[in-house]
């Protein structure tokens, strides 16, 4: 096995780029740890820069007018091919992200890994099955048609990759753009083994390609090249801030999911074990999910029955090895991301909030970090306004729906919410008054592909899945006949 290729768990991955359908070193690597033991180098990654970054967008425009060319259907068969090719290697993507990353490899095998599959098929579909607006209107017939914007660079974060990658990828392919894939530092792996099936898929050369390296110097060059026609973005408020004003000095559209703090309101009504089993689950992946309800707001009649209850299934948590199915807590990603998570802990405890539970890391040689609760001195203390992306939640307590209504809307961010309540009509009136991207009521995490994604505020611009997506990856353009013109 050459130095360029590695094994990762007994899976071989190679550490390269892919650019114009062929495996790219660059003459620098950068050095990828595993968090499940960080003394376990997985790989030294080709560290892209500017060079790699044209190359890869110039392969991209290459590629660009024989796959836009193609008819939807034509597309379909490609992206079916390796949506099929994903299924069969499940097991081999789930050993890899597991030791890369971090995430549970049972989840990973059972659950997030085959939604990469199925984001594939469902865009080919969606792509393939589009009926065009028609009206007529001011003596003309008129359609909706959509374009294929162009090359297409895509930016991905560390938590779950691989999907989170097919997620944005797959609608901007469906759409007949090609692609520049820019995965997370922290977690390049998986994505490599994605450009392997591309290859066998047989993609044309140049449609999907994949850089690798630091955001500041391969991912800036990507966004700053002129000829880019779309980005997307998942990560930081702080990056996208930077990524949007590179977008705009382009004039080029940008789409952008920057995380959240998301509302778990629990009014007395609701099915109360109900609640704390999905309260729980906010501590799943050490909290390194952007759409977690992170500030529980509890009303306050049944704050100790919810507290009590909350406290027995948190202690059920077993914090360990991601490969053993009893673990059901993974460590953080980075020891510089498990640092940001015991700084929060820290300034909350010095501003005088309550540490309830929790607080602490698992052993000073891991990357666990125990579930942690916090009751705040304030709402406008730092533990509730900002994103902690750890395994920290924050409780208060409301006496009237207004209360919480205002607790829900007090922070910058506007992903998601959860409500947990009995009565429909008070559902109701509580969804439609937060702002949020998405509101689950009495459940979590239930996705629908067709459905708009994305957030208010700081937690982001635009919206993806479903047609809103392709329609993103597109050109739109009303064509308009004039009554009466016929075939000569």
């Amino acid at each position: 096995m050459s130095a360029q290729r590695v094994s990762v768990g007994g899976i071989e991955v190679d550490t390269r780029h892919f650019i114009n359908g062929v495996r790219v070193s660059s003459p620098t690597t950068f050095e990828d740890r595993s968090p499940l033991d960080w003394s376990l180098k997985l790989a030294d990654v080709s560290r892209g820069g500017a060079g790699e970054a044209d190359a890869a967008i110039s392969a991209a425009i290459a590629a660009f007018p024989a796959w836009a060319a193609l008819s939807s259907d034509e597309r379909q068969i490609y992206l079916y091919r390796l949506a099929d090719l994903i299924d069969a290697n499940v097991e081999r993507i789930a050993t890899v992200e597991c030791l890369d990353m971090g995430m549970l490899e049972e989840s990973l095998r059972l659950r997030v890994i085959g939604r990469g599959a199925r984001n594939f098929r469902a865009y080919a579909d969606l792509a393939a099955n589009y009926h065009a607006r028609q009206w007529d209107s001011n003596t003309t017939h008129n359609t909706v048609l959509r374009m294929p914007a162009g090359p297409t660079v895509v930016i991905t974060p560390w938590n779950a990759p691989f999907m989170l990658s097919t997620w944005k990828c797959a609608p901007a392919l469906a759409a007949g753009n090609t692609v520049v894939l820019k995965p997370a530092e922290w977690s390049p792996l998986s994505c490599s083994l994605l450009m392997d099936l591309v290859s066998e898929a047989d993609f044309p050369p140049g449609v999907f390609n994949v850089v690798q390296g630091l955001g500041e110097e391969v991912g800036a060059a990507l966004v700053s090249d002129p000829r880019v026609r779309r980005i997307s973005f998942t990560g930081s408020p702080e990056t996208g801030r930077r990524i949007g004003v590179a977008a705009a000095k382009n004039l080029v559209p940008f789409t952008a999911e920057l995380g959240g703090k998301g509302p778990f309101i629990v009014f007395a009504d609701a099915d109360l074990d109900a609640a704390v089993e999905k309260a729980a689950l906010m501590y799943d992946d050490a909290g390194q999910v952007c759409l977690a309800g992170t500030r529980l707001i509890v009303e306050d009649s049944v704050r100790d029955e919810f507290l009590a209850r909350f406290t027995v299934a948190t202690e059920r948590h077993v914090l360990g090895d991601s490969r053993d199915p009893k673990t059901t807590i993974s460590p953080l990603i980075h020891p510089d991301h498990l640092a940001r998570v015991e700084g929060f802990v820290e300034r909350a405890i010095g501003a005088g909030d309550h540490v309830v539970f929790g607080g602490t890391r698992l052993r000073d040689d891991g990357l666990w970090f125990t579930p942690t609760l916090i009751e705040p001195h304030s709402n406008d203390a730092d533990i509730v306004q900002h994103e902690v992306f750890g395994p920290v939640l924050t409780l208060q307590t409301f006496s009237s729906e207004q209360e919480a209504v205002d607790l829900a809307n007090s922070t910058p961010y506007g992903l998601s919410a959860l409500i947990f309540t009995s009565v429909r009509e008070r559902a109701d009136r509580v969804g439609e008054a937060i702002r949020a991207g998405t509101i689950w009521v009495n459940s979590f995490l239930i996705r629908d592909l067709t459905a708009p994604f994305g957030g208010t505020g700081v937690s982001g611009i635009g919206r993806e899945g479903g047609d809103y997506a392709l329609d993103f990856y597109s050109d739109l353009k009303t064509y308009q006949v004039k009554e009466g013109t016929t075939n000569g």
